[in-house]
């Protein structure tokens, strides 16, 4: 179709659905063409496992099959208005309901295994004509979407071309009431804003900047939306602290934190450092996952400077 040809792979659900359409309209009409009456196509899987497997309940139908549990309990409720299934009395275990073909269900299955054979030997012609085995692409799509999602891979797509909009700058004076009301912010959300913070946040200049410190700031369409500081630290093993660091809510989701995280790094091997150190505290699962894929490792090395924190990670940056 030229519609197909416009909206290229981007319309692949459409285009399934279309496909579907075109292979269910030709179902029902090749039942009829075996003398198989009164048969809708969606009743095939339950169908097929019934005649195959013998009764089975609403759950092992389900998951053989990959519907939901309330779309086969319709499925069947259809089929046995329609004289295909009845109840299984044979079953050990009462609350466990099962079903299984009934007499006029059992005669439609030798009808079935006919149509099936010609039906088999008909699709075969079709992927020895075309180039690619279509059976064969569905179960490799089928495979990879379970591994991730293409929801999961559209939102990474999305990181990707949201992060290249995002540029990492140096501090500026400029940008000093950012620096403080996004770290506020978050240390509000979850915690107490203690003293060190409040020195900290309101003169970065005099606490970070002047002694040897930096701070960083990340832009999204030059709009500030993440900042993240070092520390300068007196400790012969940690040459500063990664602190401070904070994405706004509108920031969140683009990839900021993870660029940020990197610039720090970076800029924290080209000052000097071998290691650098940071505290934080356990809730916060986002920023501890930031860390740990970054590749921060828990340690207990100091005194806890903070009474929020509760946890104390550090970063070799030989791999930076």
């Amino acid at each position: 179709m030229e519609f197909f040809n416009q909206t290229g792979s981007v319309a692949l659900g459409s285009r399934l659905r279309h496909l579907s359409a075109m292979v269910t309209e030709d179902a029902a009409k090749i039942y009829k063409l075996y003398a198989i009456e009164d048969f809708s196509p969606k009743w095939f899987p339950v169908f097929f496992v019934l005649s195959h497997e013998g009764p089975a309940s609403v759950t092992d139908i389900a998951n053989k099959i990959g519907h939901s549990q309330p779309s086969v309990t319709k499925i069947i409720r259809e089929m046995t208005v329609a004289g295909l299934l009845e109840d299984d009395p044979d079953t050990n275990d009462k609350r466990k309901k099962r079903v299984k073909l009934a007499q006029k269900g059992i005669l439609l299955n030798d009808s079935m295994k006919v149509a099936f054979q010609d039906t088999e030997a008909a699709i075969d012609y079709i992927n020895e004509a075309a180039t690619l085995n279509l059976w064969e692409a569905l179960a490799e799509w089928e495979f990879l979407l379970e591994q991730k999602s293409l929801f999961r891979r559209v939102q990474e797509q999305k990181k990707k071309r949201e992060q290249r909009n995002v540029k990492i700058v140096d501090y500026e004076p400029k940008y000093r009431d950012y620096f403080e009301k996004l770290n506020k912010a978050w240390i509000a959300e979850y915690f107490v804003l203690e003293d060190l913070d409040r020195q900290i946040l309101e003169h970065p200049e005099e606490y970070i900047i002047n002694k040897g410190g930096w701070i960083l700031v990340a832009l999204y369409n030059n709009v500030p939306m993440g900042v993240c500081a070092l520390i300068k630290m007196d400790d012969p093993e940690y040459g500063f602290e990664m602190s401070k660091m904070a994405v706004s809510p509108e920031g969140q989701g683009k990839g900021i934190g993870w660029l940020l995280g990197q610039a720090v790094a970076r800029k924290a091997k080209e000052l000097g450092a071998a290691k650098i150190f940071l505290e934080s505290n356990t809730i916060l699962k986002p920023a501890i996952n930031l860390y740990y894929k970054m590749g921060f490792k828990k340690v207990a090395a100091r005194p806890l400077e903070y009474a929020r924190g509760n946890i104390q990670m550090e970063l070799d940056l030989s791999d930076y």
